[in-house]
């Protein structure tokens, strides 16, 4: 059978690939007590008693998946509280699929919502967005200069609020008599770290403080689809929830799309002709070659060839969710071989692989892939 992709196989290969995400759904949903614990039901109180006293909410999500990620505190809020002015900033978009990101913020700018593609590490980014915020600033309190702002922001866990707010202000400081005595957010890689809601001042004339806040995850989801999506970004904590299912759904993710087939291409010798675009390097200076650092660029090299190799050669149907389920399991074995894992037990060996896989996923070292898709404005108006 043919695993050739087409318009009829493609909604085959879909349904098939759901069966996966239905069960990690599933996993999810039971566990949304262990995330929305008394510490996020305070945090969710005190933010909402702060939404009417700032003049502007700044909304972080992921651009990986930019309405799954969205803050639903701020979309459940009664008739009669004040409508509060927003502006939503699609972090990690040098994750995402930047096609896709550009068609998110098209689409937020036709509902009416300020919207801008932001990446956290990226110096010319995030004074872009300190420009986004002075100017609605200077809207709100109507020109005037010499006034002070105050800016909300919010978000789940693990869009990179902190990293946002640290950056911003390391930028907004330069030049400020305040310089060097204001104090950073913390940042990790772990969802759910702040806990405090804290003031930073991150720019003068006008001068505008930012309230960073705890990540808030709903304990309830909009769709089914949601789960899955926020466990591969991050959002929960794999602890939760078994690596092996999680790396699992990557896999069907990546076995949809186009990008694994073109990886059968790469030039294994690093020939840059086909390697510096495909395979995002940690460096331009030459390192040694360490086998168990999987974030070394032959071992991603390897990975990916390993995923392209299995797809291409695979004879089953796609389409079919025991031969989806067959390929996958196909795909740890040569993965860890490609990772060079040498653990005891095949549980051992899997969650290694589904580890490090996990991880160049959510680094951008396997490409970048936006989740969620656009919804058709037109028919959004209709409705």
């Amino acid at each position: 059978v043919s695993n050739t992709p087409g318009p009829a196989s493609a909604m085959a290969r879909a349904a098939a690939a759901e069966a996966f995400s239905r069960r990690l759904g599933a996993a999810v949903r039971g566990l949304s007590g262990a995330w929305y614990n008394r510490h996020m039901a305070a945090a969710d109180r005190a933010i909402r008693a702060r939404l009417p006293l700032v003049d502007l909410v700044l909304e972080v999500r992921d651009a990986r998946v930019p309405a799954t990620s969205a803050f639903e505190l701020l979309h459940r809020r009664s008739p009669e509280e004040p409508d509060v002015r927003l502006l939503v900033a699609l972090n990690k978009a040098d994750l995402a699929d930047k096609s896709e990101t550009e068609k998110w913020v098209a689409f937020m700018k036709q509902r009416g919502c300020s919207c801008i593609a932001v990446n956290s590490h990226s110096r010319g980014s995030i004074n872009e967005l300190l420009n986004a915020v002075r100017g609605r600033i200077r809207e709100i309190k109507l020109g005037v200069s010499d006034c002070t702002g105050t800016v909300l922001l919010v978000g789940i866990p693990n869009v990179g609020k902190s990293a946002i707010i640290n950056a911003m202000h390391q930028i907004g400081r330069i030049g400020a008599a305040e310089k060097g005595k204001l104090k950073h957010a913390t940042v990790s890689s772990h969802p759910g770290e702040t806990r405090d809601i804290s003031g930073y001042k991150v720019a003068s004339h006008p001068n505008i403080y930012v309230l960073d806040t705890p990540g808030v995850l709903s304990p309830i989801f909009a769709n089914d689809e949601s789960g899955p999506r926020l466990v591969l970004t991050g959002a929960i904590k794999d602890s939760l929830v078994e690596e092996y299912e999680i790396a699992q759904f990557l896999l069907t993710v990546l076995n949809l799309r186009t990008e694994c087939r073109e990886w059968e291409n790469l030039n294994l010798d690093g020939d840059k002709s086909s390697f510096a675009d495909a395979i995002p390097t940690r460096s331009c200076h030459t390192k040694r070659q360490y086998s168990s650092d999987h974030t070394q660029d032959f071992i991603v090299r390897a990975v990916r060839q390993a995923l392209s190799e299995t797809i291409a050669s695979f004879q089953g149907d796609l389409g079919n969710e025991n031969d989806l389920r067959r390929l996958v399991e196909i795909q740890f074995t040569h993965l860890q071989n490609a990772f060079r894992i040498s653990a005891e037990t095949i549980e051992d060996r899997n969650k290694c692989v589904a580890v490090k896989l996990l991880n160049l996923y959510r680094t951008g070292r396997l490409g970048h892939y936006t989740l969620d898709h656009v919804p058709d404005f037109r028919q959004e108006v209709a409705a």
